[in-house]
């Protein structure tokens, strides 16, 4: 039975240890927080839950490292939240001490995990996680793409009176405002979008789903955790099913789309070891120059944390 960790009892770390004992896939899921009570208090909550909602899984908080030993899968969501006025951009001094410190803890318990990153700023925490584990890229990887792509299908099905079930998107790029939705990749039960809606109404939409995350901050003082939470989730359930499904994931480029050595949305296969397959798309020169500017902007805050001591 695969065993599944969530470092970070916050909103995000929190949801995504929900959502997984809802899913029944697994006995147990360690959640972990420098707070330990904390962490303790919203497993126990969870577990409370379980009666109502009909699950076995057991949430499991802990502060201590060794409980996370032989995981499978382990998804970091520790770091400070966004607050209003600050980008994703902001967080990378204090969070990726932070990602380096969970990354090396982890790696004495559990010696060849699947590492799922959601700390901001996501392209850079997930470039930290690999530096410092020395796992196989593969097997270190970010959640952006899912909740990126949730955003714009949401909006879409709302603008259009359907099913958000109905509507398949992708997305390239980083996670932020540079992110680069595709709406000729984009359908609603097959249809394409742009059969469906105005080019000014869909630009709007495309728009708004690059500040999806600064929205829900100024509406919330801090960032949002369902959706979130969620994507992280489904990452895991595919992994541990070993679905095969296509997502946009921030993934190790090595080539691909022309891009070298740089973490950033793409699309990939899913499966039991990981990312099994990066998948090329054949992008025109509009979209590729789009992903060109967002991958530079992704570069320079690597920069930024490659000029970091530690």
């Amino acid at each position: 039975m695969a065993k599944v960790t969530v470092v970070g009892a916050g909103n995000v770390g929190a949801t995504c240890a929900n959502v997984l004992a809802h899913g029944n896939l697994v006995n147990e899921v360690v959640l972990l927080d420098i707070q330990g009570d904390l962490a303790r208090g919203k497993a126990l909550d969870t577990w409370q839950q379980a009666p109502i909602e009909d699950y076995s899984t057991h949430v499991i908080g802990t502060e201590d490292y060794a409980a996370t030993a032989n995981s499978d899968i382990v998804v970091i969501t520790a770091g400070i939240p966004r607050k209003p006025g600050m980008s994703r951009d902001d967080l990378i001094s204090t969070n990726a001490k932070i990602v380096r410190s969970v990354t090396q803890s982890i790696l004495k318990y559990s010696p060849n995990p699947i590492l799922i990153v959601v700390s901001n700023p996501l392209d850079v925490m997930t470039y930290a996680a690999y530096k410092t584990s020395g796992l196989p890229a593969s097997r270190v990887f970010g959640m952006a793409g899912i909740l990126d792509t949730a955003r714009f299908r949401a909006f879409l099905a709302s603008a259009l009176d359907v099913s958000p079930r109905d509507i398949q998107a992708m997305l390239l790029g980083g996670h932020g405002d540079t992110m680069v939705p595709l709406p000729r990749f984009t359908t609603v039960s097959g249809i394409p979008v742009t059969d469906l809606i105005d080019s000014s109404e869909l630009d709007a939409i495309i728009e708004r789903t690059k500040v999806g995350g600064g929205e829900l901050v100024k509406l919330m003082g801090t960032s949002a955790w369902y959706a979130p939470g969620a994507a992280a989730a489904q990452m895991v359930t595919t992994i541990l099913k070993n679905e095969r499904r296509i997502f946009p994931v921030c993934a190790w480029l090595e080539g691909q789309y022309g891009l070298q050595d740089i973490f950033l949305g793409v699309p990939v296969k899913l499966g039991k070891n990981g990312i099994e397959q990066t998948i090329e798309l054949k992008l025109n020169e509009g979209e590729m120059a789009l992903l060109e500017a967002s991958a530079g902007h992704v570069r320079d805050v690597m920069k930024v944390y490659d000029n970091m001591t530690f």
